[in-house]
Parts: C-alpha cells; sequence; structure tokens
C-alpha cells in the first residue's frame, strides 16, 4: 500500500502529573516552531485557566511539529496528540487514541507505572498499537529506573500484550531540561551522553508507522473532537482516514443515526505548533480541522457524495458518577458579593440563575464531551448529570460558576446497573503511597470503606504502597480525610475497575453538621460561643439564611445554632467587660471539598462569589417532624 513518509501521528499518555505538557513544550522549541523573540510561558498546552491552576490537562489538544532530519532529508510533520492524564477524562483518552499511529507512554523514573498508566495502556494496546516507553524525571534523587522498567514489562505482561507490543524501545528523559537519550543514565542524574531531544525524535520517526492508504479509496475522514470560533462557527477536528479533503469541496456528512446529507467545506486549516493556518488540501493520515457544517457531531463521517462509507463510531466507557444540577434555589439567588455599588449590580444583571440556561449550557457541554449524560428528573429545573468521576463533574460545575451561573448541586452517587437481577455497583483500583507510619490509618480508613487490599510492596524507602480494590461511593469524600490522617503526606489514586456487587451500606462521616436556625449576619459574639461546639466555615460578617450549614459539628447529629446573636449592650460594667476571646479561623471549603462533605439530606449552593453547604430542606420545624417520623417508622 501507498505511505506517506512525511507525517507521524503519535499520542503521549500518562499517569497525572509524569511531565507529558513540559515534554510536548521542549519538543516545540526544539523544533523551531517560535521565534527567538517569542515570550513563551511554561506548559504551553493547557490553555485553559482551570488547567493551569490546578496543574493538570483536562482537554486533549493536537499539536504539529516539523522535524528537520540531521541526514538533511525532506521536513517531517509530527501531529502530537497531549491526553489528560486524571482517569475522570477517559474520554478525551479515547478520542486522542483513535487520531493515532503510536502512543509515547510516559513514565516517571521514581513513581513507576500508576493507575492512570495502566489504563492508557490497556485503550492503546486493544487498539494495537505500538509503543515507545518514555522513562522521564530521571534527575529525581529517588529514581529507580531499572525496577520502573520491570514494572512497565510486568505491567504489559498484566494486560496481555502480546510479543510484538512487548518489543518496546526505551528512551531516557528530563522534559524539564530538553534532554533525551537512549541510554540508561545513572539513577538521579540527567542523561550525560545528549544535550537535545534529537534521540527521542529519532525513535518516533523509526518506530512510530507513517499512515499508509488506499489510492482507489474514496474519502473518509473520521470527526475526534470539536471546537468553536467566534467567526467560523463550530469547527470540527478530523483525521483524513482515505482519500484528500479540499478547501471548498462538497462531501456526503454521515451522522451518528445514519442519515447521509452533502455539505460545503467553507474553511479548512491545518495545525502547525500552537495555532491554526489555512489550508488548501488535506491527505490521507492528516489531522485538520474544517468548518461550515454547523450541527456536525464527535464520532461521525465526512466521505465521498458518490461513495458514502461510514467509519465506527467512537465509544467510551460508560459513567460511573452522578450528581444533580439544578437552579439556585437558596433565599440569596441572584444577589452580589454584597449588593452594594455600580459593580455588584451590573455583574447580578448578568446572572444565569433561570432553567432554560441551565440547560441550554449542560446541552452545549454535551456537544464536545462524549463521556457525559444528561438526564431529565422530576423536577422542571434539574438534571442528573453523569460521567466518569466526582473531579470531572467538579470541573464542569467550575466552569459554569466562572461563567455565571446560580447552580445547586447535590450529593455524588454512583450509577448502578442491574446484572442478573442483582445491582452491581461501580469499582475503582486506589493505589495508595504513604509513609510507613501512616500505614495503619490508611488501612482502617480503607476498612470502613469496605476497601479489599489487593498488593503491598515496600522499597526499602521508607515508603508503603498499597492497592485496594473499593467501591466508588465509599471513594466520595475520602480525600480529605486521607489527608488528615497522614499528615498530607499521602498520596492517592484511583480508576475505575468494573461493577461488583452492591456492598452494602457505608458510613463515610461520622460528624453531624452546625445549621444555621435564622437569617441574618454572622458575628464574632455568637462564633466564640460555637467554635467549642465544632468547626466553622464562615467569617464574621458573612450573611446566612435558615438551613445553611455554617460549621461541622463535634458529635455525630445536627444541632441547630444561632449564628447570628449579638452581644446585649447594657450600661452597667461587669469585670468580664473587657476580656477578649481569639476566634479560631474558619475552615474554608473548596468546591471538592464541598461536595465530598455533603450528605444525602444536603446539598451545595455554587455561585460566582460563594459556594455554600445547605439542608435540601430549609425549615428547620419541617426538617424535625421529617426526622420524627423516619425514627417513629
Amino acid at each position: 500500500m501507498p505511505t506517506r513518509h512525511d507525517i507521524r501521528n503519535v499520542a503521549i499518555v500518562a499517569h497525572v502529573d509524569h511531565g507529558k505538557t513540559t515534554i510536548v513544550d521542549a519538543m516545540l522549541k526544539q523544533a523551531g516552531a517560535f521565534a527567538a523573540h517569542q515570550q513563551l510561558d511554561d506548559r504551553m498546552m493547557d490553555s485553559n485557566d482551570l488547567e493551569r491552576e490546578k496543574g493538570i490537562t483536562i482537554l486533549a489538544k493536537n499539536t504539529a511539529v516539523k522535524y528537520h532530519p540531521k541526514d538533511g532529508g525532506a521536513p517531517i510533520t509530527i501531529n502530537i496528540i497531549d491526553t489528560p492524564g486524571h482517569a475522570d477524562f477517559g474520554g478525551e483518552v479515547e478520542r486522542g487514541l483513535s487520531m493515532v499511529d503510536a502512543v509515547v507512554l510516559l513514565v516517571d523514573a521514581s513513581e513507576g507505572p500508576l493507575p492512570q498508566t495502566r489504563f492508557v495502556l490497556r485503550k492503546a494496546l486493544q487498539q494495537r498499537l505500538p509503543v515507545i516507553l518514555c522513562i522521564n524525571k530521571t534527575d529525581r534523587p529517588d529514581s529507580r529506573i531499572d525496577e520502573v522498567v520491570n514494572e512497565t514489562y510486568d505491567l504489559f505482561l498484566d494486560l496481555d500484550a502480546d510479543e510484538d507490543q512487548i518489543e518496546f524501545p526505551i528512551v531516557y528523559a528530563c522534559g524539564r531540561d530538553g534532554i533525551a537519550s537512549l541510554t540508561k543514565p545513572e539513577n538521579g542524574t540527567v542523561p550525560a551522553d545528549s544535550e537535545n531531544l534529537e534521540p527521542f525524535f529519532s525513535t518516533i520517526l523509526e518506530h512510530v508507522p507513517a499512515p499508509t492508504y488506499d489510492e482507489e479509496a474514496p474519502l473518509q475522514a473520521h470527526v475526534t473532537n470539536l471546537d468553536a470560533d467566534n467567526f467560523l462557527g463550530r469547527i470540527a477536528l478530523l483525521r483524513v482516514e482515505q482519500g484528500e479533503l479540499r478547501k471548498g469541496q462538497t462531501v456526503a456528512w454521515i451522522k451518528r443515526d445514519g442519515t447521509i446529507s452533502n455539505v460545503r467545506i467553507t474553511e479548512l486549516m491545518m495545525t502547525e505548533a500552537l495555532t491554526r493556518k489555512p489550508a488548501e488540501v488535506a491527505g490521507p493520515g492528516d489531522i485538520c480541522a474544517v468548518a461550515g457544517i454547523p450541527d456536525i457531531m464527535i464520532g461521525e463521517t465526512l466521505a465521498d457524495p458518490e461513495n458514502p462509507i461510514a467509519l465506527p463510531l467512537i465509544t467510551v466507557d460508560q459513567p460511573a458518577i452522578s450528581m444533580t444540577i439544578g437552579t439556585n434555589t437558596s433565599p440569596l439567588v441572584g444577589r452580589g458579593g454584597t449588593g452594594k455599588g455600580a459593580e455588584a449590580k451590573s455583574a447580578v444583571k448578568q446572572r444565569k440563575v433561570t432553567a432554560r440556561q441551565v440547560k441550554d449550557r449542560l446541552d452545549r457541554e454535551l456537544i464536545g464531551n462524549v463521556s457525559l449524560r444528561v438526564l431529565d428528573t422530576e423536577r422542571p429545573d434539574a438534571w442528573e448529570v453523569q460521567g466518569r468521576g466526582e473531579l470531572a463533574l467538579a470541573i464542569l460545575v467550575e466552569q459554569m460558576r466562572r461563567e455565571g451561573f446560580e447552580l445547586t448541586i447535590g450529593k455524588p452517587q454512583v450509577v448502578t446497573k442491574e446484572v442478573d437481577g442483582k445491582t452491581h455497583e461501580p469499582v475503582e483500583r486506589l493505589t495508595v503511597d504513604v509513609p510507613e507510619e501512616h500505614m495503619g490509618a490508611v488501612t482502617q480508613l480503607m476498612g470502613v470503606r469496605k476497601g479489599r487490599m489487593d498488593n503491598m510492596s515496600n522499597h526499602g524507602s521508607g515508603w508503603v504502597r498499597m492497592e485496594f480494590v473499593v467501591p466508588s461511593r465509599g471513594l466520595i469524600g475520602f480525600r480529605t480525610e486521607f489527608l488528615t490522617n497522614t499528615r498530607g503526606t499521602g498520596i492517592a489514586h484511583s480508576i475505575h475497575e468494573g461493577h461488583e456487587p452492591w456492598f452494602g451500606t457505608l458510613t463515610t462521616r461520622n460528624n453531624g453538621s452546625l445549621v444555621a436556625d435564622r437569617a441574618g449576619a454572622v458575628t464574632a459574639f455568637a462564633m466564640t460561643n460555637l467554635q467549642e461546639r465544632g468547626v466553622l466555615f464562615t467569617d464574621p460578617g458573612t450573611e446566612v439564611y435558615e438551613g445553611m450549614i455554617v460549621g461541622e459539628n463535634s458529635r455525630s447529629d445536627d444541632m441547630d445554632v444561632n449564628i447570628t446573636k449579638e452581644k446585649k449592650l447594657t450600661n452597667m460594667r461587669s469585670a468580664s467587660a473587657d476580656s477578649f476571646e481569639a476566634i479560631v479561623p474558619p475552615r474554608k471549603l473548596s468546591l471538592e471539598q464541598s461536595l465530598e462533605f455533603c450528605r444525602d439530606d444536603e446539598c451545595v449552593e455554587v455561585t460566582p462569589e460563594a459556594v455554600r453547604i445547605r439542608k435540601v430542606v430549609l425549615d428547620q420545624n419541617q426538617r424535625g417532624r421529617t426526622a420524627s417520623r423516619a425514627k417513629n417508622n
């Protein structure tokens, strides 16, 4: 078959924080993608604000570098897909792998293969993609290169890789310094026999297959991602499998339901470095972007109008976690942070608080996010949103909050399914790295959550690695408690492991809530008296309402408290009048921590200024009646 030797398509896959985006930055710089005078940021591929803040990749992105071989041959375009390293964004990984002919598996020289490494490698092996192993961060003082290579071989055997797949080349790199080598360096050192990424580039050219095609085959192009432009409208990112795609060409658009309609390509663009540039033609193996098809969706095919042949639809794993997202129903809906001043009033006018606006935004999210589901509920102003994990859903809520939405978010639940008449729930494989002295605390924590220990290894470095199989709902609210029990030193990562029969009831949070019993502003006087009862979440002067949770009780039951109580003023002097008591600083909860904290009868109110936890039923008397009825029954 004819082969295009001027192009290579490769995805870089790894566990979160193993250095994918950093090594892509180094490849772009060394391939001459930027002018000498350009101001460059670290992690250029992380274009999203949330990605920069959290230090993780959320969206799969593609870039292209022009590599000029040292023997003076024609330049070769290397299309690189930078995939997310977090299991919750697995849909992005699956789409990325459908665009490429090989993967670079990046593994940290100290941490070794972790759960997400297993996940992305399993997907790559299922698609029969060749693998290049890159041991990154060889300069870490605690690096253990030989053991990590052996652990990676064990992982390949564990995932039933065949002989061709297990014969992979190994590159040793320090992505931060932009140096790679084929010779193993000493532990804790940068490769000494190289000054750049030249060995990495040459390994990619040698081991990534060049795209092959059939000269007689009609046009086939697969839509793998979507983007939007203020001038061009919806942009479809696609890989051309067969034939040629030209600007102004009329093509057959084969939709997900099998219907076919003819459309015209108004704009064709190819990626160079981090920008898209207009192009006239895209051939087999090219990754390009087209405009002019307003309702095109991921997984659909552009084909020859005379002979339309559809490519297989992209399938992703089923959602495991769901939460209810609805409009804000609290007494403070639609009010700014202070409600004072012209800026606050104009900000309030731009609030998105109606059910129609929330539904439109969720529908827009479905266009580009194939691993998300939105289902109707009994209420017209609330929807059940299902996704891969808690983080993926929290990222969606955070993005909506920054866009001006006010929302009420229900406690995360697991998505169950029936197997042979029995309820099965999703389970996770949790990998925990902790210092030896915290091993007992973690084991006890997992015992309460019905976790089953699968494996435990001690490298003799004072740290222990433990693997548990644990129900997904046992991990809701786990991270905060885990960090507290390990004094912030523990590292935990989990990945979806399938479904198992229902594990029974779990009690993860032992403490009750401190609930405000009236509306008003928090006073320092009331806080001083209440801080003995538990941990408070609010500052003095904060506006609260009846049913809002203002702290965590030190006991297991909920307590209604008056946090707005003021000190009575009299004209009598007393001996204790001038005594001062220090207020313990309140505990500030992030959006993810608030979702973890929730119980079944609680929800989270999210606005652009604040994240508040509240009871689903705000009225104190109504909650009391419901509780007594439940007790009597």
